[in-house]
């Protein structure tokens, strides 16, 4: 009798079937690839980190944290990004490299799931992190390299929303001030991209009409370039004038790297790494239906590990990236050399020439074949040493 579960696999978790794992290494490559060509080297980090370290930092909410006890009774937590154990390795021992540090990463991170919704429990990050720049230079790299990797990928059609964390804190301080239930409140909202409740909860606040007019014209500020100046007419606090002078350069920056057609930009852009500090980002594909890719500037994560340095970085997500990209040709790019007890040294002869041209080749007996034409159908190429009683001349 079958066990109860002997079919089930944990919550958000998934099997990765022969094609799609070949799409995702086809598709991981390009993006190293693309990656590697501006100077970024690739390390990887334990799947088991500290909870009290590496965990207590995430920007992961705790309940999505898989947690376990090693044999010492530490609390442990299987990865769930790879930025905070980068930053730890930064902190530790890189400490005394040359900065800045260019490193890139490619790997699974895991985040529990409350009930089944689609959602994978794990999945697979490819991403960089540019530690030690704290210039503007350093936001551009980062965004042109996640524009020229993605198009390297496959993906053509595509969009990074580009937005400023420091202006929607400072805009929320000049109309709501130290009032912090508000603000987190509409921040919320923000994140979610609820609008609707957006606005409803503007008309519940205590303010005159005038500050809730310009509350709710935030949402406005989306698009071309063209934004910045409407958001001089919401906002003149310091806070908000250095943002968009940030945004500014930023945009002239990203037209020298010819990655402007694939920008656009959002001030009321919020995310929920909550460590985030300037510029961030997020890249959506149609049809997705999920963010694609996701990242900014977070000049406060280091410091936790002790380390005075300000970083920014990308991370895409692979199985998504996948999808965005859609199924490739589904011909199967093998050789198939069929043979049987008569022609086996032969089959092996073949073989050997065909992987000598660089050729995948697998070898089948026919007796071991239930539909031969399915068979046939399914490879690039068959090779039947049985019908010419070998492939060489002996």
């Amino acid at each position: 009798m079958a066990k109860r579960l002997m079919f089930e696999k944990p919550l958000g978790m998934r099997d990765t079937l022969p094609f799609f794992y070949k799409q995702k290494k086809t598709i991981r490559n390009k993006l190293t690839e693309a990656i590697d060509a501006y100077g970024y080297s690739f390390m990887d980090t334990p799947l088991l980190e500290y909870y009290e370290t590496v965990g207590e930092v995430s920007a992961t909410s705790n309940q999505q944290l898989f947690k376990l006890l090693d044999q010492q009774g530490h609390s442990l937590v299987l990865r769930p990004d790879l930025t905070a154990p980068i930053a730890r390795v930064a902190a530790s021992q890189m400490k005394e490299a040359q900065f800045p540090l260019r490193l890139a990463y490619d790997g699974p991170v895991f985040r529990a799931q409350q009930k089944e919704g689609g959602k994978p429990a794990q999945f697979e990050q490819v991403g960089t992190e540019l530690i030690g720049d704290h210039s503007i230079y350093g936001d551009a790299e980062v965004i042109a390299l996640l524009v020229e990797s993605l198009r390297e990928a496959g993906l053509e059609d595509f969009q990074i929303t580009v937005g400023h964390i420091g202006y929607v804190r400072a805009f929320f301080q000049e109309f709501l001030g130290e009032d912090q239930d508000a603000t987190d409140e509409l921040m919320g909202y923000l994140y979610r991209k609820n609008y609707v409740g957006y606005r409803e909860a503007v008309d519940s606040l205590p303010l005159n009409e005038e500050n809730k007019r310009a509350l709710k014209e935030l949402l406005k500020l989306r698009g071309s370039d063209e934004i910045f100046s409407e958001s001089k007419s919401l906002a003149r606090n310091q806070g908000c004038l250095q943002a968009i002078n940030e945004l500014k350069q930023l945009h002239k920056l990203l037209k020298n790297y010819q990655v402007g057609d694939y920008v656009s930009f959002d001030l009321n852009l919020i995310s929920h790494m909550h460590y985030y500090t300037g510029v961030l980002f997020e890249g959506y594909a149609p049809n997705l239906g999920s963010l694609l890719c996701n990242g900014g500037r977070y000049d406060k994560l280091l410091p936790s590990f002790q380390l005075n340095a300000s970083a920014t970085g990308f991370a895409v997500h692979l199985e998504r990236l996948v999808e965005a990209i859609g199924a490739s040709n589904g011909q199967d790019q093998r050789v198939g050399v069929l043979f049987d007890d008569d022609s086996f040294k032969a089959a092996l002869d073949a073989a050997r020439a065909l992987r000598a041209e660089g050729k995948k080749v697998l070898m089948q007996h026919v007796d071991q074949i239930i539909d031969l034409e399915q068979f046939q159908a399914a490879l690039e190429e068959v090779v039947d040493v049985t019908q010419t009683g070998g492939f060489f001349d002996e």
